[in-house]
């Protein structure tokens, strides 16, 4: 299986610095700072980029799972948001929320809640942010 890599450039101080992250495959690279990761500026940050991952991890292990069952799947859309908070004197990631439609024609509500949950559990990015409460609101359109 392939590695993937990133890469990321820190210049100056935590509030005053500046940042550029920059994914292995070109196709995105952005820059960062104090004000876009803990306060609303404009541009990225890291918590962005791991909603990104792990909605488009979701949408893929959903799929898969809805087509290993004998569903397969119109359209599956997820929406990741990752909570930032200060918790004691730094900052930690402390909850993911997941919000899903999917479009499946031929299954009922039961088995979809249940491919959906496994879809959670069983996906990589899931598995590798396990320490971090990761809910899900998932629906069938």
């Amino acid at each position: 299986m392939p590695v993937r890599k990133a890469e990321a450039e820190w210049r100056g101080t935590l509030r005053e610095g500046t940042g550029r992250i920059k994914v292995e495959s070109g196709l995105f690279e952005g820059n960062y700072s104090f004000g876009t990761r803990f306060e609303n500026a404009k541009g990225t940050n890291p918590e962005e980029l791991i909603a990104a991952a792990h909605a488009g991890c979701f949408s893929m292990a959903l799929a898969a799972g809805l087509t290993r069952a004998g569903f397969p799947p119109k359209r599956v859309h997820t929406t990741a948001s990752v909570r930032l908070d200060k918790v004691g004197e730094g900052f930690e990631i402390t909850k993911i929320e997941l919000e899903c439609d999917a479009e499946v024609p031929t299954i009922d509500e039961a088995g979809f809640h249940a491919q959906a949950t496994a879809a959670k559990e069983g996906c990589p990015v899931s598995k590798a942010l396990k320490a971090v409460e990761i809910t899900l609101k998932a629906r069938k359109v």
